[in-house]
């Protein structure tokens, strides 16, 4: 379980491929902190920490086919700029909103406005790809940032991004056309479902 408040970035630092799976070695601040069998997001989605070298400060993750498939680490390239957060602790302040570290879809950027001191990022969804949901003020997770939605429309939605985040998150290399990880509200996903399972009863 996550908070969506990112600690740091990690740099992609080796890229090797068995199998269908992909080993991603990675090189980050604390990775001298770091020990096997951990769990941290990356760009939003929850990997496990296989193999550690805390004098490099670098760790190995391994992402199978599909993971590949439903993220955007088929994207990865070696010197790739990832945001990573180490797993939630239970005896601090909750900031953020709870992030599974489950990526439901990609999302794609549509366009980036500077509004003089902050940005407004826009992002397309496949709206038919379930589950789906954004609403005006509520939470979304975008490459594991736990960001607040702006403008909401079905396949459609937008945040607004501070001059912090977007220093110390990877939002400062998005484009037109960049590929991001979502991760829909939880709650709004669960909402979703009974309110489907409900409809699905009624027309029986």
């Amino acid at each position: 379980m996550f908070t969506g408040i990112i600690e740091t970035t990690a740099k992609v630092v080796k890229i090797e491929k068995e199998n269908t799976n992909y080993h991603f070695t990675l090189e980050v601040p604390f990775g001298d902190e770091l020990a096997i069998d951990q769990s941290m997001a990356h760009d939003g989605c929850c990997l496990t920490v296989v193999k550690v070298d805390k004098e490099k400060k670098q760790y190995v993750v391994t992402a199978m086919d599909e993971t590949m498939l439903k993220t955007n680490l088929s994207t990865w390239k070696v010197g790739t700029e990832v945001n990573v957060e180490r797993s939630m602790r239970m005896d601090g302040r909750f900031d953020g909103h709870i992030v599974q570290g489950h990526v439901d879809q990609t999302a794609t950027c549509t366009k980036v406005v500077d509004d003089n001191g902050s940005w407004r990022f826009y992002f397309k969804y496949d709206a038919k790809n379930a589950p789906s949901i954004t609403v005006p003020k509520g939470s979304i997770s975008i490459n594991g940032v736990s960001l607040t939605v702006v403008d909401s429309e079905p396949g459609m939605f937008s945040v607004a991004i501070i001059p912090y985040t977007y220093q110390v998150t990877n939002f400062h290399n998005f484009r037109e056309g960049t590929v991001v990880n979502i991760e829909f509200d939880v709650f709004g996903k669960y909402v979703q479902r009974l309110l489907e399972q409900y409809m699905a009863a009624q027309k029986q």
